[in-house]
């Protein structure tokens, strides 16, 4: 978890041979966040915010946060959504 949100990382490779293997992993990625702070509740079993970090799921949350790139700071904002770097 990170600041309490549940998250996935998509991280790209190519494998363009078995034997030997040879892969090439791409230099970003995504790093996705359920919308809900994470809780072990079992009241909050069927909450599908707190568990999912599907994009389709999380963006019909009120507290799904859009990417909207840097801040004034030239910092990447908080999103819902952050690139691997």
């Amino acid at each position: 978890m990170i600041d309490g949100y549940k998250y996935d990382l998509r991280i790209y490779v190519l494998v363009t041979s078995y034997d030997p293997l040879k892969a090439y992993m791409f230099k970003e990625g995504l790093v996705r966040f359920a919308t809900e702070k994470y809780s072990t509740n079992p009241k909050n079993l069927k909450q599908k915010f707190v568990h999912l970090t599907n994009y389709s799921v999380n963006k019909k949350n009120e507290n799904f946060v859009q990417n909207l790139g840097k801040d004034s700071d030239g910092e990447e904002e908080q999103a819902s959504k952050w690139t691997l770097a």
